[in-house]
């Protein structure tokens, strides 16, 4: 029985709801074109400000009528008109009316709309495409499928005011990406919006300005080209430097400073140019104080983490401007329960978005603690600053524990610091917890911190190897992820440095012959370099390298056959006859070689390669294998001499090259 009710019981609810909104949607199927007129003026009035009624005017079947309206050839260009202002007063409700009207294909009408030669119903089009491109249910892509849209809103460009705001800001929000950037760019974005920063109007100024920054984020071409844009005989980064100057308002000031960032991060601006040292830095310091506003702080703040993020020099100066490094402690205590903030709206809304301030400080902490030791030791001397990592590292939203895993990397490059506060806390505990299950990007920085944390010097090391961090870094080597599988092995090798022999043997054992090869012949030359490290590391200290030899001896030994025979560089070459020298220097494992007539031949070519190094490390094999002071040395000696290594060495001796000449 209650499936058969459910039916009508939602209907009754309907159409009470609804049926005091029916009239206006009945008034716009009337005969007379002067009585729909007036009721689509009618149903303007009522929505305004109305979500209710415009979500049932929706589910009345309004959308699809004013859409066949406002497409109609034989109606008057104010009806038209007025069909587009309510369609705008429409979709500036909720996301569910935002998709609505995308389900009657609102956007293709609108720009059939932008073809009529009308300006007021051009401008009522434009406002309309305006609110439905910034709701985030649209997608962007949907700006792009004509190719004609684009040059189409660019000569419109020049018709009014409101087109200029309308278009700059359909532009700055559907510009996501390089893709997007290219073709705004190629179809003269910069030239016809360059004048309108210096309009009369501050909303065309504003609107500018945002297209700019969305257009050189990331952008060397664009900004190589605004460097040499002039607009009534001065240059871009001379007009966005007054922009940025305190009198101006806010947004003013974050967006040109983002945009002068965009331009120096691309090289098209100095690290040191007086506009970027003397301007764009202090203003974005500023925007991380106390009196501005949440999204102020989380913008200003993440700006400069971006502008100082590869530079000593401006981590240096940001660090001690207005005090910086304890300015930034205040977002994590915000807002607190003595807040100053009066407008309960306010509060809520600041409430439910601290977690981005923690997010942004993170951020900016990693970029001014990414190489200056003094800066790294000021930000872990901030009162409770491991402690508000380790609470980073497991915060529900994903983007402050990626921020949090970041700054910990950073602050990780400290010696001093990895022996005492990253002791203290036992950092290692959470940063593990992190890498049992988490999205690649936060994996790739967490296993780049485990790196650090695994150095021989760090006292962090031990536990983390009794926590099951092998089997962990073995299984990321496997990944299809290039950074991890470089970190997995990097971590490997900084683990078998030094280390005992059960670990040494864990390793091979979690690795698997089968693995090692597969990373011996992985396409990418940091990971074959990484493994040849861990080999170089495992096989050192001679009971160690006689133990693994005997019982993974044919298999390295493959292997270094293998790299010897393929095309690789000068470096991955040299770090294999490095290990083979370390080879030579077991007791035992040296029989491996001696044994080996493929490998003598092979060190034997590398001493009379045309590069010094790989001649050098080739000599290491040799002095290895022949020390006077081993049992079986005298053998060893005359099987070498009769392959005519001694003439080679004769030979070497009068080389120009100094060091070769003393080995």
């Amino acid at each position: 029985m209650a499936c058969v009710l459910e039916a009508p019981l939602r209907m009754s609810v309907l159409s009470e709801v609804t049926a005091s909104s029916r009239h206006y949607v009945d008034r716009l199927f009337d005969l007379d074109p002067q009585k729909v007129l007036q009721g689509v003026i009618d149903m303007k009035n009522a929505v305004i400000g109305n979500n209710k009624q415009k979500a049932n005017l929706i589910v009345l079947g309004a959308v699809p009528r004013l859409l066949y309206l406002l497409q109609q050839e034989t109606s008057s260009t104010e009806l038209r008109t007025e069909c587009a202002v309510v369609l705008g007063s429409l979709a500036m409700g909720t996301e569910n009316n935002v998709k609505s009207l995308l389900d009657c294909h609102i956007i293709p009408a609108l720009l059939q709309g932008l073809l009529s030669p009308d300006l007021k119903f051009i401008e009522a089009c434009l406002r309309c495409l305006r609110t439905i491109f910034i709701s985030p249910v649209t997608p962007e892509d949907l700006l792009y499928t004509d190719a004609t849209v684009i040059s189409h809103l660019m000569a419109l460009l020049s018709r009014s005011r409101y087109t200029q705001e309308y278009i700059c800001q359909i532009f700055s929000h559907c510009c996501k990406g390089p893709d997007h950037q290219t073709i705004l760019f190629n179809h003269g974005a910069v030239q016809n919006i360059a004048h309108l920063l210096v309009s009369t109007s501050y909303k065309v100024r504003m609107q500018a300005l945002k297209c700019f920054s969305v257009l050189a984020f990331e952008n060397p071409q664009v900004s190589m080209t605004l460097v040499n844009v002039s607009v009534d005989g001065e240059l871009l980064p001379q007009i966005f430097v007054k922009m940025l100057q305190r009198d101006k308002p806010i947004e003013m000031q974050l967006t040109s400073a983002k945009c002068l960032t965009s331009m120096c991060r691309a090289g098209a601006i100095r690290t040191d140019d007086p506009c970027i040292v003397l301007k764009t830095l202090p203003c974005l310091v500023r925007m991380c104080s106390k009196d501005r506003l949440l999204e102020e702080r989380v913008e200003g703040a993440e700006t400069l983490a971006y502008l100082i993020e590869t530079d000593v020099e401006l981590q240096r100066m940001a660090s001690i401007t207005d005090h910086l490094i304890v300015m930034l402690a205040d977002y994590f205590k915000y807002p607190s329960s003595v807040s100053a903030i009066t407008d309960i709206k306010r509060l809520d809304h600041d409430l439910k978005h601290a977690h981005e301030l923690r997010q942004a400080a993170f951020k900016l902490y990693a970029s001014l603690g990414a190489n200056d030791e003094d800066i790294r030791k000021k930000i872990i001397e901030t009162e409770n600053m491991m402690d508000r990592i380790v609470n980073g590292l497991s915060e529900s939203s994903i983007k402050v524990r990626l921020a949090a895993v970041r700054c910990l990397h950073s602050l990780s490059r400290s010696v001093q610091q990895l022996r005492t506060s990253f002791q203290d806390h036992a950092v290692w505990k959470p940063l593990m917890k992190v890498l049992q299950n988490a999205p690649n990007e936060i994996l790739v920085v967490a296993s780049s911190t485990l790196c650090n944390l695994l150095l021989e010097f760090s006292p962090s090391k031990e536990p983390i190897l009794e926590s099951g961090a092998i089997e962990l870094l073995c299984s990321l080597t496997q990944s299809e992820n290039l950074a991890l599988r470089v970190n997995g092995i990097w971590a490997l090798m900084n683990m078998a440095f030094q280390a005992e022999q059960k670990i040494k043997s864990d390793i091979l054992r979690g690795l698997s012959t089968e693995q090692l090869f597969q990373l011996l012949s992985d396409s990418d030359v940091n990971v074959l370099m990484k493994t040849l490290g861990l080999l170089r590391n495992l096989l050192s200290t001679r009971p160690h390298i006689d133990y693994i030899m005997s019982t993974h001896g044919k298999q390295i030994m493959q292997a270094v056959t293998l790299i010897l025979e393929g095309e690789h560089n000068i470096e991955v070459k040299e770090q294999t006859l490095c290990i083979l020298a370390n080879i030579a220097d077991g007791t035992t494992a040296k029989e491996l070689i001696m044994t080996n007539d493929d490998i003598l031949q092979k060190i034997k070519y590398y001493m009379s390669h045309s590069n010094a190094k790989l001649q050098l490390a080739a000599m290491f094999c040799i002095s290895n294998l022949i020390w006077n002071e081993e049992e079986g040395s005298q053998e060893r000696q005359d099987k070498l001499r009769d392959m005519g290594i001694v003439d080679i060495l004769h030979k070497l001796s009068q080389s120009s090259d100094p060091n070769l000449c003393d080995k």
